[in-house]
């Protein structure tokens, strides 16, 4: 079999404390899956469930790399969140068995222009552009679990130009990881490569060019970007 131009290289992740890396497989991303930022968004918490949506894989941005302020928004903002490394294949998990599919966690960003997001979302359009654009998925080193277990609590928090923006726990998650991980799977399989980014807290805001965004997770890593 010939193709008519070479395919781009799988993007990768760094694994901490390996010279190997994580292929990217898919991206998938949770949303409204913290109480405090489905107050945020003006809602009910009893009355929203986490919304499922996607990014390219090739929008992995690692530790330390520039971020570029995308183009069509003028309300950029940043949303730190645990990420879920899939290791292992599987569809219609259960719950009880959901950990066992997970290779590892890392510290990400959901970037979003959200002037864009809101705007499609009240003409009731597809929301993918605000989210899904190139560099918009900024993420740490990956911590296989084999190494430091399962975290189910521990501090979450980002900072721009060293003011702590956004400052929670990840016990304050509405769906658990083994939640999101038996419900992604009943929509599509799950693949080793794929990554799951299990939503923000709230303090959400816009960020600028020349802004410098860290974050991280106790128990897990940290992430520094900065937006050019």
């Amino acid at each position: 079999m010939s193709l008519i131009f070479e395919p781009k290289p799988t993007p990768v992740v760094e694994i901490s404390g390996s010279k190997q890396k994580f292929p990217v497989n898919r991206i998938y991303c949770v949303g409204l899956n913290y109480i405090d930022h489905v107050l945020e968004f003006g809602e009910n918490p009893k009355k929203v469930r986490p919304v499922y949506f996607m990014k390219p894989a090739d929008a992995v941005i690692a530790d330390g790399h520039n971020v570029p302020y995308p183009a069509h928004t003028k309300n950029f903002h940043y949303e730190v969140e645990l990420v879920i490394a899939i290791g292992k294949r599987g569809s219609n998990i259960k719950e009880s068995e959901a950990e066992d599919h997970i290779y590892g966690y890392a510290v990400g960003n959901d970037l979003t222009r959200r002037d864009m997001q809101i705007s499609l979302k009240n003409k009731g359009m597809p929301w993918g552009p605000s989210k899904g654009f190139d560099k918009s998925a900024p993420i740490s080193a990956i911590y296989p679990a084999n190494i430091i277990g399962h975290p189910k609590k521990g501090r979450i928090w980002l900072s721009v130009n060293g003011v702590i923006k956004q400052d929670s726990n990840i016990d304050q998650m509405i769906a658990s990881n083994s939640k999101i991980i038996a419900e992604l799977s009943e929509l599509f399989v799950l693949e080793p490569g794929d990554l799951i980014y299990t939503g923000t807290p709230s303090g959400i805001g816009a960020v600028f060019a020349g802004d410098q965004m860290d974050a991280g997770i106790d128990g897990i890593g940290t992430l520094m970007n900065r937006v050019v």
